[in-house]
């Protein structure tokens, strides 16, 4: 795939989103322990706040900031109105934080924090929708970024309902939209972003070539007809649509999985960085995940699920989120900082730009935190999750210097 940096925004519209994503990891940890295993349930309103403000803060922010330098790099052509990204992070910053404060305290606060998110994100989906349109041939990576936002698209109206419905301004069925709204998000959107954007990046950043696409084009299609087949079922009360979207679902991420599989087995680039380190513990999360989901519906047993959305978000999104950042920072400040003076003088490698001790602290209590809270969601051992919590803080901490010195890198 062709990269040019030509059409790249500047650094300084993407460097936002990099930083408030650090930031809501960091709190995102924090809130770990405010939690006692009591109080963990999917429907509770801790557990709620805590979703969006990780999904969101974290997730959205530091996936925007990708999307708006990736799209016009890969499409290799402008953005349409690249100044909306200095309006999409603040709204995005007010939406959320209005959210999880309705969520925790007032209930009213709800609609107004889905409005606002509801805004920065049809920004986002419009902007990326109009650039997407002035190219005449999509490749199969701009068709994942297509379909995504159309899904992101319904989710935030499902959402905006929701919150309505939660706020008591309108009386609708909280637990069906509730399904429909998780599978249009995280299946429809963050994971099909996922797969389009790491099918880019993995190769470019492990030096992977000459690999067969088809993998990718089955998960994204299963992906989406199972997005599609689950949110048809809550309209339909189907369980046997239901359940086609989970079995289709499944099936598009152990296709996902293999073909970042065959990149990795294929690299040239043999050296177990804390990226390539990231995406092996990012992809024996979401492995786990998927392992403890499906026992989840054999066995009805709600730690179970609690595991696979806990090892889903904080295991995979997390560390392919964090493990990549140690990539494109380095990369987009190197671009945009050092590139004009290749030749004049001496100027630093990539790998120089990466603070190796606070990445791999970052790396090890992070994981350590992971598999911790895992442990006690599965076994009820309350301690667990205390030290999980612990490990972590430490480990956003280190995370968030390590962000902040790659881009004040001088």
């Amino acid at each position: 795939m062709a990269i040019s940096q030509e059409f790249a925004p500047p650094f300084k519209l993407i460097a936002p989103f990099f930083i408030l994503g650090g930031l809501f990891y960091l709190v995102a940890s924090f809130f770990v322990f405010g939690f006692s295993l009591e109080d963990i349930s999917h429907f509770s309103p801790k557990t709620i706040a805590f979703v969006h403000l990780f999904l969101l803060g974290f997730v959205m922010m530091t996936i925007f900031g990708a999307m708006a330098q990736l799209v016009p790099v890969v499409l290799e052509v402008g953005h349409f109105g690249v100044e909306l990204f200095y309006a999409i992070w603040p709204l995005l910053l007010i939406g959320t934080l209005l959210m999880v404060f309705g969520f925790l305290y007032s209930p009213a606060l709800l609609p107004y924090g889905g409005v606002v998110v509801l805004i920065a994100m049809m920004i986002f989906v419009m902007e990326i929708f109009m650039t997407i349109s002035k190219v005449e041939k999509l490749t199969l990576v701009m068709s994942s970024v297509l379909i995504a936002n159309i899904f992101l698209f319904f989710g935030i109206i499902v959402g905006l309902l929701m919150a309505l419905s939660y706020a008591g301004t309108l009386s609708l069925d909280i637990p069906s939209l509730l399904k429909s709204h998780i599978y249009l998000v995280i299946g429809g959107y963050i994971n099909v972003t996922i797969m389009g954007l790491s099918i880019v990046l993995v190769p470019m950043f492990t030096l992977s070539h000459s690999f067969s696409l088809k993998p990718l084009s089955i998960a994204i299609y299963m992906m989406s007809i199972g997005v599609v087949s689950v949110v048809l079922s809550t309209l339909f009360h189907s369980d046997i649509l239901a359940n086609i979207g989970y079995f289709l679902a499944l099936v598009s991420q152990f296709s996902y999985i293999y073909i970042i599989y065959i990149i990795y087995k294929t690299r040239p680039r043999k050296d177990n960085d804390v990226y390539a380190i990231s995406l092996m513990f990012a992809f024996f999360s979401l492995i786990m995940a998927l392992v403890s989901g499906v026992a989840y519906f054999a066995f009805q047993n709600e730690a179970l699920l609690l595991v696979a959305l806990w090892l889903l978000f904080f295991g995979f999104f997390g560390f392919m989120i964090t493990g990549h950042i140690y990539k494109i920072i380095p990369f987009l400040v190197w671009f945009e900082r050092f590139s004009p003076l290749v030749g004049k003088q001496k100027v630093p490698m990539l790998v120089d730009m990466v603070p190796y001790r606070s990445s791999q602290a970052q790396l090890i209590f992070s994981a350590v935190g992971v598999l911790l809270v895992a442990f006690a969601l599965l076994f009820g051992v309350e301690s667990l999750l205390g030290a999980g919590a612990s490990f972590l803080v430490v480990g956003a901490f280190a995370f968030f210097r390590s962000m902040l010195y790659m881009i004040n890198f001088k």
